[in-house]
Protein backbone atom coordinates (compact mmCIF):
# COMPACT_ATOMS: atom_id res chain seq x y z
CA UNK A 1 0.00 0.00 0.00
CA UNK A 2 3.08 2.42 0.61
CA UNK A 3 4.27 1.93 -2.50
CA UNK A 4 1.60 2.68 -4.46
CA UNK A 5 0.54 5.92 -2.23
CA UNK A 6 4.51 7.05 -2.75
CA UNK A 7 4.82 6.10 -6.98
CA UNK A 8 0.94 8.25 -7.03
CA UNK A 9 2.53 11.28 -5.30
CA UNK A 10 6.14 10.85 -7.14
CA UNK A 11 3.73 10.75 -10.24
CA UNK A 12 1.65 13.49 -9.39
CA UNK A 13 5.14 15.73 -8.33
CA UNK A 14 6.35 15.49 -11.91
CA UNK A 15 3.69 16.58 -13.71
CA UNK A 16 3.60 19.68 -11.38
CA UNK A 17 0.36 18.78 -9.78
CA UNK A 18 1.69 18.44 -5.68
CA UNK A 19 -1.73 20.04 -4.33
CA UNK A 20 -3.26 16.54 -5.22
CA UNK A 21 -1.27 14.59 -3.96
CA UNK A 22 -3.39 14.44 -0.17
CA UNK A 23 -6.40 13.69 -1.74
CA UNK A 24 -5.13 11.14 -4.82
CA UNK A 25 -2.84 9.27 -1.93
CA UNK A 26 -5.69 9.20 0.39
CA UNK A 27 -7.67 7.50 -2.63
CA UNK A 28 -4.83 5.24 -3.66
CA UNK A 29 -4.46 4.02 -0.02
CA UNK A 30 -8.48 3.29 0.39
CA UNK A 31 -8.44 1.31 -2.77
CA UNK A 32 -5.50 -0.54 -1.77
CA UNK A 33 -6.54 -1.60 1.46
CA UNK A 34 -9.91 -2.54 0.02
CA UNK A 35 -7.53 -5.18 -2.03
CA UNK A 36 -5.79 -6.19 1.17
CA UNK A 37 -8.83 -6.94 2.87
CA UNK A 38 -11.14 -8.45 0.15
CA UNK A 39 -8.65 -10.26 -2.34
CA UNK A 40 -6.11 -11.25 0.27
CA UNK A 41 -3.02 -10.32 2.19
CA UNK A 42 0.03 -10.22 -0.62
CA UNK A 43 -2.35 -10.15 -3.42
CA UNK A 44 -0.53 -7.89 -6.24
CA UNK A 45 -2.59 -5.12 -7.36
CA UNK A 46 -1.60 -2.59 -10.56
CA UNK A 47 -1.81 1.32 -10.50
CA UNK A 48 -3.16 3.25 -12.80
CA UNK A 49 -2.66 7.36 -13.08
CA UNK A 50 -4.16 9.17 -15.77
CA UNK A 51 -4.26 12.96 -16.04
CA UNK A 52 -6.72 14.51 -18.38
CA UNK A 53 -7.14 17.98 -18.72
CA UNK A 54 -9.04 18.38 -15.61
CA UNK A 55 -9.38 15.86 -14.34
CA UNK A 56 -7.00 12.92 -12.70
CA UNK A 57 -8.28 9.33 -12.90
CA UNK A 58 -7.16 6.79 -10.67
CA UNK A 59 -7.55 2.87 -10.80
CA UNK A 60 -6.24 -0.33 -8.93
CA UNK A 61 -6.21 -3.41 -10.41
CA UNK A 62 -6.42 -6.69 -8.85
CA UNK A 63 -6.89 -10.33 -9.81
CA UNK A 64 -10.44 -11.11 -8.39
CA UNK A 65 -13.56 -10.39 -10.26
CA UNK A 66 -15.51 -9.67 -6.66
CA UNK A 67 -17.11 -6.33 -7.56
CA UNK A 68 -17.10 -3.90 -4.34
CA UNK A 69 -20.37 -2.47 -3.44
CA UNK A 70 -21.65 0.50 -1.58
CA UNK A 71 -23.27 0.01 1.65
CA UNK A 72 -24.11 2.00 4.55
CA UNK A 73 -22.15 1.51 7.96
CA UNK A 74 -23.90 1.89 11.53
CA UNK A 75 -22.33 4.03 13.52
CA UNK A 76 -20.41 1.34 15.53
CA UNK A 77 -19.05 -0.69 12.64
CA UNK A 78 -15.12 -0.01 12.30
CA UNK A 79 -15.19 -0.80 8.19
CA UNK A 80 -17.68 -0.20 5.79
CA UNK A 81 -17.25 3.18 4.86
CA UNK A 82 -14.17 3.56 2.38
CA UNK A 83 -16.39 3.65 -0.83
CA UNK A 84 -18.17 6.20 0.71
CA UNK A 85 -15.21 8.20 1.31
CA UNK A 86 -14.14 7.51 -2.66
CA UNK A 87 -17.43 8.51 -3.88
CA UNK A 88 -17.29 11.86 -1.55
CA UNK A 89 -13.74 12.81 -3.07
CA UNK A 90 -14.44 11.30 -6.62
CA UNK A 91 -16.35 13.33 -9.42
CA UNK A 92 -16.95 10.02 -10.52
CA UNK A 93 -15.86 6.07 -9.65
CA UNK A 94 -17.16 2.68 -10.79
CA UNK A 95 -15.80 -0.42 -11.37
CA UNK A 96 -14.53 -2.77 -14.42
CA UNK A 97 -14.21 -6.22 -14.87
CA UNK A 98 -10.88 -6.99 -16.80
CA UNK A 99 -9.51 -10.35 -18.85
CA UNK A 100 -7.49 -10.68 -15.68
CA UNK A 101 -9.65 -9.45 -12.85
CA UNK A 102 -10.92 -5.80 -12.05
CA UNK A 103 -10.06 -2.26 -12.30
CA UNK A 104 -11.54 -0.09 -8.95
CA UNK A 105 -11.37 3.25 -10.66
CA UNK A 106 -12.30 7.21 -9.84
CA UNK A 107 -11.56 10.63 -11.48
CA UNK A 108 -10.74 13.77 -9.11
CA UNK A 109 -11.45 17.34 -10.51
CA UNK A 110 -7.79 19.61 -10.49
CA UNK A 111 -9.22 22.97 -11.34
CA UNK A 112 -8.77 25.78 -9.55
CA UNK A 113 -11.95 25.62 -8.13
CA UNK A 114 -11.17 23.16 -5.57
CA UNK A 115 -11.34 24.92 -2.00
CA UNK A 116 -15.31 25.56 -2.70
CA UNK A 117 -15.68 21.72 -4.00
CA UNK A 118 -13.99 20.54 -0.82
CA UNK A 119 -16.38 22.27 1.42
CA UNK A 120 -19.18 21.02 -0.93
CA UNK A 121 -17.93 17.26 -0.49
CA UNK A 122 -17.19 17.94 3.59
CA UNK A 123 -21.19 18.93 3.71
CA UNK A 124 -22.13 15.92 1.42
CA UNK A 125 -20.01 13.30 3.63
CA UNK A 126 -20.89 14.71 6.91
CA UNK A 127 -24.89 14.81 5.67
CA UNK A 128 -24.47 11.08 5.03
CA UNK A 129 -22.30 10.05 7.57
CA UNK A 130 -24.74 11.49 9.77
CA UNK A 131 -27.14 8.65 8.44
CA UNK A 132 -30.13 10.91 9.21
CA UNK A 133 -29.88 11.97 12.52
CA UNK A 134 -30.74 14.90 11.47
CA UNK A 135 -33.39 14.79 9.00
CA UNK A 136 -35.64 18.02 8.22
CA UNK A 137 -33.90 19.67 10.83
CA UNK A 138 -32.38 23.13 9.54
CA UNK A 139 -30.60 25.88 11.01
CA UNK A 140 -28.52 25.52 14.16
CA UNK A 141 -29.92 22.68 15.08
CA UNK A 142 -28.35 21.07 11.49
CA UNK A 143 -25.42 22.22 12.01
CA UNK A 144 -25.05 20.88 15.77
CA UNK A 145 -25.49 17.67 13.87
CA UNK A 146 -23.20 17.94 11.23
CA UNK A 147 -20.82 19.01 13.93
CA UNK A 148 -21.49 15.90 15.51
CA UNK A 149 -20.85 13.78 12.64
CA UNK A 150 -17.91 15.65 11.61
CA UNK A 151 -15.96 14.74 15.00
CA UNK A 152 -17.13 11.18 14.51
CA UNK A 153 -16.11 11.08 11.18
CA UNK A 154 -12.47 12.52 11.90
CA UNK A 155 -12.30 10.00 15.01
CA UNK A 156 -12.79 7.27 12.18
CA UNK A 157 -10.33 8.74 10.31
CA UNK A 158 -7.69 8.52 12.69
CA UNK A 159 -8.88 5.00 13.29
CA UNK A 160 -8.44 3.93 10.20
CA UNK A 161 -4.93 6.09 9.86
CA UNK A 162 -3.87 3.99 12.98
CA UNK A 163 -4.95 0.46 11.44
CA UNK A 164 -2.22 1.47 8.47
CA UNK A 165 0.61 1.93 11.06
CA UNK A 166 0.39 6.11 11.24
CA UNK A 167 0.79 8.14 14.28
CA UNK A 168 -2.67 9.80 14.31
CA UNK A 169 -0.91 13.36 16.06
CA UNK A 170 1.28 13.38 12.71
CA UNK A 171 -1.98 12.49 11.01
CA UNK A 172 -3.76 15.94 12.73
CA UNK A 173 -0.80 17.97 12.53
CA UNK A 174 -0.36 17.69 8.92
CA UNK A 175 -3.79 17.97 8.57
CA UNK A 176 -4.02 21.04 10.33
CA UNK A 177 -0.96 22.33 8.48
CA UNK A 178 -2.75 21.73 4.62
CA UNK A 179 -5.63 23.35 6.49
CA UNK A 180 -3.52 26.33 7.54
CA UNK A 181 -1.95 26.38 3.68
CA UNK A 182 -5.40 26.42 2.17
CA UNK A 183 -7.03 28.61 4.40
CA UNK A 184 -4.01 31.23 3.25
Amino acid sequence: MRLLRRAAVRQLGQWGLPAAADEVGLLVAELATNVLKHVGEGASAILILEWSGERLRVEVHDKSRMVPVLKSAKCEEECGRGLHLLATFAVDWGTVLTAAGKAVWCEIPLSAGRGCRRIERAVGALERYQSGRAVGLHGKVRDVGLEESAIALIVDLLHWSVACGHDPEDVLDRAQMHYEADAA
